[in-house]
């Protein structure tokens, strides 16, 4: 879907750029909404994963919070959908 780093390497070093373009545009912008108005409401809520969202919210910024919350539920629907179980929040 493009919620993964575009990675450039050149001698020993790794440079992690913007998001890559692959994947389809609609879902990934779908995804990324989503994901910021889950961010929105996470400080009304105690869940493990709202309190992930918060603490990376304060480390990295509003932006990249949201396209890691994208990318982690994007990961969690493809394994939903290829192990064909319903989701089970650890």
């Amino acid at each position: 879907m493009g919620l993964v780093p575009k990675q450039d390497t050149t001698g020993g070093n790794v440079i992690l750029l913007g998001i890559t373009k692959r994947g389809n545009t609609y879902i990934r912008s779908l995804l990324v909404h989503g994901a910021r108005a889950a961010l929105r409401r996470a400080k009304f809520k105690s869940d493990k994963l709202s309190k992930w969202m918060l603490e990376l919210q304060e480390r990295r910024g509003s932006n990249r919070a949201a396209v890691a919350l994208a990318n982690k539920l994007m990961r969690i629907a493809w394994a939903v959908i290829a192990k064909n179980e319903e989701y089970q929040p650890a």
